[in-house]
């Protein structure tokens, strides 16, 4: 007798329009776009799923460009779903739908410190754990004890910090191959060690990352984040803007005249608007400094002739 299949608990959208789940609000159709009930249903989902399926998870949808003519495979949307945040025998445990700003503010309460530059990074814990995102001179593998993960049969691994090799913006599972993570595996929840200290201290350093944050980045505009790391010994912001290119504009994108390392969406820009712009950023810097810039902002999808990402 076969086993009774569990129904799917989740949200299943066909040709969905993306552009409402990444924070640039551009972006074309997913073949499918499936918004989970919980984790049992997550998992059930993905064994759904042929081997060969594409697979995109998606948090805020910041540090991410979906292009115009959209996503072939599946895209599953973490925000507001994965929200588990606690402190287990001395360990903040968090789940990769949380915010980065909300453990951030719940370490301090906990009277913990080293997680406060958190607090800036526009994200969730799961793409914080996929580029080893940081701001401030913190990065998210400084604080990580283990990681929980998923592969695409639904099954769960418990991993620790030592098998994984983080650098900046960069994370690999030793032993696998370099696109692994983000193909085959992905991360659910971490285990965060962090030391103990003061409350009112950590939540007035969160307080002065924020206003600092508001004073120089376009929060007010539609953008996806820096969209270049920061060569060794210098700033991806001081090298565009030195080529004059704050307030360069493309169609309804636009260098950032607040940051030069962002790209702001005026209204009604389009993705390949947003990618001829950081494209023009990189040469431009490469032929006056003959610095390659490093894109820090993650593409996905087709344009709309049908190209594929690189």
């Amino acid at each position: 007798m076969m086993a009774q299949q569990i129904p799917m608990q989740g949200e299943l959208m066909l040709n969905a329009p993306l552009e409402r789940y990444t924070s640039w609000r551009v972006g074309g159709l997913a073949d499918r776009l499936y918004i989970p009930a919980g984790l049992q249903d997550l998992q059930q989902f993905m064994r759904t799923m042929s081997k060969d399926e594409p697979v995109h998870f998606i948090g805020l949808g910041s540090n991410l460009l979906v292009r115009d003519g959209g996503v072939r495979g599946t895209v599953i949307v973490m925000h507001n779903v994965l929200t588990g945040l606690e402190m287990v025998n001395g360990e903040l445990y968090a789940e990769a739908g949380v915010t980065c700003a909300k453990l951030a503010r719940f370490s301090a309460r906990q009277g913990l410190q080293g997680g406060e530059f958190m607090a800036g990074i526009p994200g969730t814990v799961g793409g914080a754990l996929a580029m080893n995102a940081g701001c401030h001179g913190g990065e998210t593998w400084d604080i990580v004890q283990r990681v929980l993960t998923m592969d695409r049969e639904g099954e769960l691994h418990e991993r620790n910090r030592a098998e994984f090799h983080a650098s900046y913006r960069h994370v690999a599972l030793a032993g696998q191959p370099e696109h692994w993570l983000g193909e085959q595996e992905w991360f659910i929840a971490a285990w965060f060690s962090l030391a103990t200290g003061d409350a009112e201290e950590a939540e007035q350093k969160i307080k002065q990352l924020l206003a600092r944050r508001l004073a120089t980045q376009p929060l007010n505009q539609p953008n996806a984040g820096s969209t270049f790391r920061n060569p060794p010994g210098d700033y991806a912001a001081r090298l565009i803007e030195e080529c004059g290119l704050k307030g360069y504009q493309i169609g309804g994108a636009q260098v950032s005249e607040k940051h030069a390392n962002f790209i702001v969406n005026l209204g009604g820009a389009r993705a390949a608007e947003i990618e001829q712009l950081i494209a023009h950023m990189r040469e431009s810097v490469k032929a006056k400094f003959g610095i390659e810039l490093q894109q820090e902002v993650r593409v996905i999808g087709e344009t709309e002739t049908g190209e594929r990402e690189v």
